[in-house]
This record gives C-alpha cells, structure tokens and sequence, in this order.
C-alpha cells in the first residue's frame, strides 16, 4: 500500500501521536488522551481507529477482550512524508523558502537559532564527506 492511499488525516495523527508517545493502547486509553486537549466521544475514537486498521495506519491485536492498537506506520516516516508532499505543495519543492517562511513568521529564540546554526553545520559537514 501507498503512502498516499493511507495518508492519515489531522484527526488520526493525532490519534497515531498517542500510539507513537505510549505504544499500544486500548480505545479507551487513546480517547482519554486526546480527551486531555479537545472533548471527543468514545465512539468517535473507535470509528476513527477502525478506518485506520482498514487503511493499514493500524495493527489491531483481537486476542483478549479489550482490542488493543498499535502504530503500524513510524513517527519519522510519516511526518517526513508529510513535510515533502507539504513542502512540494506549498513551495513548489524548496526547504529554504520553507524555512525562510517559518523564520519570517515566527520570532526564534537565541537558543532555536543556535540549533538551526549547529543542524546546517551538521549538514555542512556531511556534504563534504559525502
């Protein structure tokens, strides 16, 4: 299965963010979860859940009562995923007019900036071995 097919929506990563920071969890726990940022109902969990099993965004473990779900996609995969269709979207495939947008936008602190400098260093470094 493609990505693409099974690109999850904003409602399911945040559900998958509760599988990716707790590993497997059972329905109940992933609505309690999200139930600490927004109010959504149990049966809502369970409906979006049972399309991410069907999309393949989830395993469902049946053996016991309780069903228990986990992540069947990484964490780094999916936003790196994301991030590119993003950036090929929305800025015709550049990272630097990404990144200039989100420093335009956004007031960093010494402590960001010294990490951006310290990453394209990093990356520096890496396309002189390369």
């Amino acid at each position: 299965m493609s990505f693409k097919a099974n690109k999850p929506t904003e409602s399911e990563l945040e559900i998958l963010q509760v599988l990716w920071d707790n590993g497997a969890s059972s329905v109940r726990f992933v609505n309690e979860k999200l139930n600490e940022v927004k109010e959504q109902g149990y049966t809502t969990t369970l409906k979006l859940m049972q399309i991410m099993n069907d999309k393949g965004l989830t395993v469902r473990d049946t053996s016991k009562r309780t069903h228990i779900y986990s992540a069947n996609v990484t964490e780094g995969e999916t936003k790196g995923s994301l991030l590119q269709n993003f950036i090929n979207a929305t800025f015709k495939g550049s990272a630097s007019h990404l990144v200039m947008q989100a420093l335009g936008n956004h007031n960093a602190t010494a402590e960001e900036l010294q990490e951006i400098k310290s990453l394209i260093e990093e990356l520096e470094k890496q396309n002189k071995t390369s």
